[in-house]
């Protein structure tokens, strides 16, 4: 049984897919989901259909979407998350991005962003560079959002395997995809032991004058900052 302390189980959130009905991604997703589940954890996923509700993500907005706000509302609750994206040109899908941009309205919370929840990471590409390059971008992304991110990362070649009715016939992916929920399970375990961990938010940063950022860059070569002919520093 995956429980969080105090005979609460664990509460994982899946996001994932893309605008196509099916799509790989987001059947890989459910397969992991699934997994987690069967450990014990309550789950709720997002789909392609419901992030592609999402507005574009505006700042400064207070009036969200119902399909925002069930998000954000999960994530807040969340040990744990997994996302799933395709792989576009390289990177990330926009679906995706903006949905993990989203919890910018996390941002003063006493958790903020992704700060103390495991994130286990899933891509499925049209091929082994596109996958590994995605995987590193999301890697990246969920890092800038203080996420945990489990060790294993499943990428998944859609041109060797594909998926039918939420079902994959390739053992080797299927056990990819328990893998990531597995580090999920247990990373979130860990982590809502000790609740305290990674969740302390370090507050705003005081700006540096770029004045001062020139000037220890150009230090560090030895010498002084030189300056234009206006007397600005270079």
């Amino acid at each position: 049984m995956s429980s969080a302390g105090a005979g609460r189980p664990l509460h994982i959130v899946g996001m994932g897919g893309t605008v196509r009905e099916g799509s790989s991604s987001e059947q890989a997703l459910r397969i992991a989901v699934a997994h987690v589940a069967a450990a014990g954890a309550t789950t709720r996923i997002f789909g392609g259909a419901e992030l592609a509700a999402l507005p574009m993500y505006a700042p400064g907005s207070g009036d969200r979407a119902q399909v925002a706000r069930r998000l954000i509302e999960n994530l807040r609750r969340a040990d744990g998350v997994i996302v799933a994206s395709p792989g576009y040109h390289g990177s990330v899908s926009g679906l995706v991005k903006n949905a993990l941009d989203y919890t910018e309205d996390m941002r003063d919370d006493a958790a903020p962003y992704l700060a103390g929840r495991a994130v286990g990471l899933i891509v499925t590409a049209h091929g082994w560079q596109a996958g590994v390059t995605t995987l590193s971008a999301l890697r990246s992304v969920v890092h800038a959002l203080r996420g945990w991110v489990t060790p294993y990362g499943g990428v998944v070649n859609s041109l060797e395997t594909s998926f039918s009715g939420g079902a994959c016939g390739d053992d080797v992916v299927v056990a990819k995809l328990r893998t990531v929920a597995d580090e999920v399970v247990r990373m979130a375990g860990l982590l809502a032991a000790e609740p305290d961990v990674g969740r302390e938010s370090p507050g705003p940063a005081e700006p540096v004058p770029m004045t001062t950022r020139v000037s220890c860059v150009l230090g560090t070569f030895g010498g002084a900052a030189e300056q234009d002919d206006a007397g600005e520093h270079l």
